[in-house]
């Protein structure tokens, strides 16, 4: 399975979207940004790669602000 990974500026910003995602019935998992992916923020969200479009739409009605995202 192939995964996606979405990086913040903060712990906030992970939380909020952990939350708002999960919601809106996709499933995510908080874990520490990969070593080849760099991130103000200590930890990420992970999310099956087919689920792209969906996180991404998720966050910008949400307005949450994020750093990136990133195939794994």
């Amino acid at each position: 399975m192939q995964y996606g990974v979405v990086l913040f500026y903060s712990i906030t910003g992970a939380l909020q979207a952990e939350k708002r995602l999960k919601g809106k019935g996709v499933a995510v998992k908080l874990i520490p940004v990969p070593r080849q992916l760099s991130s103000d923020c200590g930890v990420c969200l992970r999310f099956q790669l087919q689920e792209e479009e969906k996180v991404r739409q998720a966050l910008k009605e949400e307005r949450i602000d994020i750093q990136g995202i990133h195939a794994v």
